[in-house]
């Protein structure tokens, strides 16, 4: 089964901003690099989305120029849950909260939100879920930096502490097979 893993483009968060489950926009100009995007895609596929509106006016754009067999938002698609950090700038979180998290992302819980490993499982069952359909059809997913490196994780055994060892650009676009 063909998998494009297809991140976001920049949003409008100034850099610095933690922002997993904000709903936060795209910055623009954007088309050039949706054209870009969809040049890599498959003619047809099924669509999968986060909810988040950075990824949904992308998802939506592929869906406008491709066939699309299925497209569905997806919750469990959605980037870390920061919980108390949400749009806070990463150097206002007190050092007290934040450096259990950088020594332990993948098990550290994030205050009102959840840990990396929290995120790897609900991407583990979405695949599952997915995968179990032995669909012959290319599925792109259209998420996260965290979403992406967990899929990756998934796909490679990667141990979650290495999940960063997976660079993930704005607008990237990652073919695997499953």
């Amino acid at each position: 089964m063909e998998i494009y893993l297809v991140r976001h483009t920049e949003t409008v968060c100034e850099k610095g901003i933690c922002y997993g489950q904000s709903d936060v926009d795209l910055a623009e100009p954007f088309d050039l690099i949706f054209e870009n995007i969809v040049s890599q895609l498959p003619a047809e596929a099924i669509i999968f989305s986060s909810p988040l509106k950075r990824c949904v006016v992308l998802a939506e754009y592929i869906q406008k120029n491709i066939t699309t067999i299925l497209f569905e938002k997806e919750e469990c698609l959605m980037e870390m849950n920061f919980g108390d950090w949400e749009m806070k700038n990463w150097n206002e979180i007190p050092p007290e909260q934040l450096n259990p998290w950088m020594e332990d992302f993948v098990n550290v819980k994030v205050s009102n939100g959840e840990s990396f490993v929290e995120l790897h499982k609900r991407v583990g069952d979405f695949l599952s879920d997915q995968i179990s359909k032995k669909t012959t059809n290319p599925i792109i997913i259209i998420a996260h930096a965290g979403v992406i490196r967990s899929v990756l994780c998934h796909h490679t055994s990667l141990p979650l502490k290495d999940a960063f060892n997976n660079k993930v650009d704005f607008g990237q676009v990652i073919k695997i097979e499953f």
